[in-house]
């Protein structure tokens, strides 16, 4: 009896930890944060605290069933690549089907919440940027362009606008800004991932950049979007929306992600391509943190 329970309750374990696999939490802890920042910049004081674990909730479930959905719709394309291929669909963890079911309950979950405990316009725009993600991107324009992650970085640009909307029942100029900045970001982040994993991509025919263009092409759009990103990164300041904390971190961070990648361009390899990658995470989480920062200690 208590080994059967015991076996029971390890398998019980070990699904949960498979089905939340699919969400891809590390994605969805940085959409998620950006969304909370969202969320405190659109009100000079405090986020009632009913409302910020609604909202956090709605859309963490809502960007997991995103995931989870393109965890099912690449499932043969992740088992062939070294990087996805410990994946739980394709090491049989879960099934397609499973993963349908978890995806549809949790999306639907996700944005119930927001229509009932938010606002029915936070609930559209989490539903049009979960389309946007799951089908727009992943089933026509990642198998169809290069560009696909500059065009479909729209949709991981959203959630400031989720949570700005969140809080005002409104898309404001400044939740634009912020917007602006993660799609900016976007390009020169995944670009560099998609660098050093290029053989990979080019094994299941993903039309990537550096597997279409080759790695000097990819390397000097990487130098032009981070230039376009430093220029981005300043709007908050200059158009009044944060102060010198935020304008000194700026400074800071985008010298430090400027000299990252003008390294790269001019000797590039593979070792240098994934501390770029690493880095182009802590720029953005340490980022929006200094927007958060200096929205309630001005300088």
């Amino acid at each position: 009896m208590n080994t059967a329970a015991s076996m029971t309750k390890q398998n019980l374990g070990s699904s949960m930890k498979s089905f939340f696999s699919l969400c891809k939490p590390r994605v969805t802890s940085l959409i998620v944060f950006t969304a909370i920042i969202g969320m405190f910049l659109a009100t000079p004081g405090m986020v009632s605290l009913p409302l910020l674990l609604a909202t956090t909730l709605g859309i963490a479930c809502a960007s997991g069933a995103a995931a989870a959905f393109n965890c099912l719709i690449e499932h043969k394309i992740d088992a062939i690549m070294a990087r996805t291929r410990a994946r739980a669909i394709p090491t049989g963890q879960v099934s397609s089907n499973e993963t349908m079911l978890f995806a549809t309950l949790l999306g639907g979950t996700g944005l119930a919440i927001l229509y009932y405990y938010v606002n029915p316009l936070t609930m559209w725009l989490t539903f049009a940027t979960f389309v946007g993600y799951a089908v727009v991107y992943t089933v026509f324009l990642k198998p169809a362009t290069p560009m696909n992650i500059v065009i479909g970085g729209a949709s991981g640009a959203m959630p400031p606008i989720l949570g700005w909307a969140a809080v005002t029942n409104t898309v404001s100029p400044e939740s634009l800004i912020m917007f602006l900045i993660i799609f900016a970001w976007t390009p020169p982040h995944f670009w560099a991932l998609a660098l050093y994993r290029r053989e990979e991509y080019a094994k299941v025919g993903m039309p990537m950049l550096p597997v279409t263009h080759g790695e000097a092409f990819t390397l000097l759009h990487i130098l032009l979007y981070t230039i376009i990103l430093v220029a981005v990164s300043f709007m908050p300041y200059g158009l009044g929306m944060s102060g010198l904390i935020y304008l000194a971190s700026a400074i800071i961070l985008d010298g430090i992600f400027m000299a990252y990648v003008v390294g790269l361009y001019r000797k590039y390899s593979d070792d240098l391509a994934k501390r770029t990658f690493r880095y182009s995470i802590i720029y953005l989480t340490i980022l929006f943190a200094a927007l958060l920062v200096d929205h309630y200690w001005k300088l």
